[in-house]
């Protein structure tokens, strides 16, 4: 699983080059990206799974050429987000096929989660639509 995800991350960054030119695509007014599960403070085993949920737009694989679309990009334990001008790259998990849940592995302790969503090329929308950062407890 985590292989599956590593692979999906480094062909999204192999094809960040051929997108550079890629201008941002705008979000309808009310989008949102949520977790369905698990929810803000779940304690949870190492292996879990996430699902993803998105109301006022429809998910489509990177690449999609489609208005009011987008696919997945979870960041674990983020600090920060990334720079939302600029491609996602290397320190978000994408989901480029266009999956709305994974299962994770993690380690015991506190972690976060967040969600962003990218276009067609992996850029966020403008405005950027981001969830709110979740806190879940390993055990």
């Amino acid at each position: 699983m985590i292989k599956a995800l590593l692979t999906a991350g480094l062909a999204a960054i192999v094809c960040t080059s051929a997108i550079a030119e890629h201008h941002q695509t705008s979000s309808p007014e009310g989008a949102k990206v949520y977790f369905i599960s698990p929810t803000d403070g779940a304690v949870v085993a190492t292996s879990f799974s996430v699902k993803f949920g998105l109301s006022g737009m429809g998910v489509a694989p990177a690449g999609t050429d489609k208005a009011n679309t987008g696919h997945h990009h979870l960041l674990v334990d983020g600090k920060a987000l990334p720079d939302m001008n600029q491609v996602l790259g290397k320190n978000v998990t994408h989901f480029g096929g266009g999956q709305t849940e994974t299962t994770l592995m993690l380690t015991p302790g506190s972690h976060t989660l967040q969600l962003i969503l990218g276009d067609k090329g992996h850029l966020p929308h403008n405005p950027p639509i981001v969830s709110d950062k979740i806190t879940i407890t390993v055990k």
